[in-house]
């Protein structure tokens, strides 16, 4: 599979040959922080049009149809409504704490984003405790969370605001716990070790039963961290109009928006990280032809097509499911999820231990 790190290797070294070492650097940062921007922008208007057109052939409608053919201009238009929608700027609220809420989210998702291995050689952040980089940066957005329902001085995003804040403290435990479980199979919190480990088998086979159970499991908790439903408490509209964000608006809103859709493309993409191997192909040990076969196709389209074949899974989660109460929410965490994620992971330990894996 061919190493696409001679794109960044070229630019480096065409950036060196006329510039001083310190600018070459300060203008790659730009490069990237740009490319990082642009490619989350149109991710979440992907996103925004995958789950309408999804939730439309779940429920047998059409769902977006008139702006652009099959509407795919229709994600277009609503960016640029919401760029032109005025901000209101409310009283007896703290106007920080206010204005500083939705941009904690979005710099949580940024880092978070920087980490995902987009394919062979195609990676923005690479050091060898990346998994647990990925772990702290990603905690970042529940302040944003708890900061916009005080801030805003309204009760029911006060209430919208610690729900969430409940929610994704407790079901954080099972995430970091079902990656734990893989890092152990892995040998390695490098990201990049990580794809490397799963050259000849995606761990989700080469771990057993142990590996299985910590997909299903960070599944489940990857939804309610994301505020989705059926998990999506913090902001049942029947409840609490919007949750936490009821009094912004504007492209304020707009943040919160953003940064929910790229988050499901987060904790998809890390899904496909640790359990289908990254962009790493398909390979089947004594295969050769079939592993030959599968190298021809790029990395990048190995690592989109998984991140995008879980994100239609949590979609389905969303539109299958009825909401549940808070009390079930967090009874599913503490008294099943959690246990059962605490004897995976001694199972595991086992299980590499006695050498029992492929």
């Amino acid at each position: 599979m061919q190493d696409l790190s001679f794109i960044t290797t070229w630019l480096d070294n065409s950036l060196r040959s006329f510039m001083p070492g310190w600018l070459t650097v300060t203008v790659e940062c730009l490069l990237i922080g740009v490319g990082l921007l642009l490619v989350y922008a149109l991710l979440a208007l992907f996103y925004i049009y995958y789950e309408r057109k999804l939730c439309a052939a779940f429920q047998c409608r059409l769902g977006p149809n008139r702006v652009g053919p099959w509407g795919l201009l229709q994600s277009f238009a609503d960016m640029f409504k919401m760029l032109i929608k005025e901000i209101i700027h409310l009283n007896h609220i703290d106007r920080f704490l206010f204005g500083l809420a939705p941009y904690l989210v979005i710099i949580a998702s940024m880092l978070a984003f920087a980490v995902l291995p987009w394919g062979n050689g195609l990676q923005i952040i690479n050091f060898n405790i990346g998994i647990f980089f990925l772990i702290a940066v990603s905690s970042i957005g529940v302040l944003g969370i708890l900061l916009a329902g005080w801030s805003s001085n309204n009760k029911f995003t006060l209430i919208g605001s610690l729900r969430s804040g409940a929610q994704m403290v407790s079901y954080e435990l099972s995430i970091g716990l079902s990656v734990i479980t893989m890092v152990c199979l892995a040998g390695t919190m490098s990201v990049e070790g990580i794809v490397a480990e799963q050259q000849d088998l995606w761990f989700i086979f080469k771990g057993h039963i142990p590996a299985l159970i910590a997909f299903v499991i960070y599944m489940i908790a990857g939804t309610a961290e994301t505020n989705r439903g059926p998990f999506d408490l913090p902001e049942a509209e029947s409840e609490l109009t919007a949750g936490y964000h009821t009094e912004y608006s504007g492209m304020h809103f707009g943040f919160f928006y953003l940064a929910e859709y790229l988050n499901l493309f987060i904790v998809s993409g890390v899904a496909a990280l640790l359990f289908f191997g990254g962009w790493m192909p398909l390979h089947i040990p004594g295969w050769d032809a079939f592993n030959h076969i599968m190298d021809y196709i790029p990395s990048v389209i190995w690592f989109l097509g998984k991140a995008f074949v879980l994100s239609f899974v949590i979609i389905w989660f969303k539109w299958t499911f009825p909401r549940l109460r808070i009390d079930q929410l967090l009874s599913l965490e503490w008294k099943y999820l959690l246990p059962i994620n605490l004897v995976n992971l001694v199972l595991m330990v086992l299980i590499i231990t006695l050498n029992w894996h492929f």
